[in-house]
C-alpha cells in the first residue's frame, strides 16, 4: 500500500496533502513528494494529514526527516489533521513540529484563506500524483 499526495502553494505557504497510508512501503514516495516540495516552494509548509488513514513508526520517522530536510533550506514543518490514533511525531534532536487541529487551523495560524478550494488563481500553483482525485482541476 502507498500514498498519494497533492502539493498546493498558496500565499508562500506550501500544502502538501497526503493520502493513503504512510507505512514502510510508501516512506520513498513521500521523501520523493518532499524532494518536489523543495524543488517548487519557498516558506512553511503544512501536511495535511486528513486523507491519511494511517501511518506506521517508519512513516513517522520520514515526516521528522522531512522536517529536517525543510529545516535545512530554512523551510518549517506543520501538520495539520494526524490520524486519529493520537500518535505524534516522535520527539527527537530535529526542529519543533507544530500539530494543528486541521488544515482551516493550520492556514488561520499563518493568516491565510483557507476555502477547501483550488482553481487556479494567481499566486496559486497545484502538482499532484496520478492517483489523486483531480476532480475538475488541472495539474500543473
Amino acid at each position: 500500500m502507498t500514498i498519494d499526495w497533492r502539493y498546493t502553494i498558496e500565499q508562500d505557504l506550501g500544502i502538501l496533502a497526503v493520502a493513503g497510508y504512510l507505512g514502510p512501503d510508501a516512506v520513498h514516495r513521500f521523501s520523493g513528494a518532499v524532494g518536489w516540495v523543495l524543488a517548487r516552494g519557498t516558506g512553511p509548509v503544512v501536511v495535511d494529514l486528513s486523507e491519511l488513514r494511517g501511518w506506521s513508526t517508519e512513516g513517522q520517522q520520514a515526516i521528522t526527516k522531512a522536517a529536517v530536510r525543510l529545516a535545512a533550506a530554512g523551510r518549517g514543518l506543520e501538520l495539520a489533521s494526524i490520524p486519529a490514533d493520537g500518535s505524534l511525531v516522535p520527539a527527537g534532536d530535529g526542529p519543533d513540529i507544530p500539530v494543528h487541529a486541521d488544515l482551516t487551523a493550520a492556514l488561520a495560524a499563518h493568516g491565510a484563506q483557507g476555502g477547501g478550494h483550488t482553481e487556479h488563481v494567481a499566486g496559486h500553483h497545484e502538482w499532484r500524483t496520478t492517483g489523486w482525485p483531480s476532480g475538475d482541476q488541472t495539474g500543473e
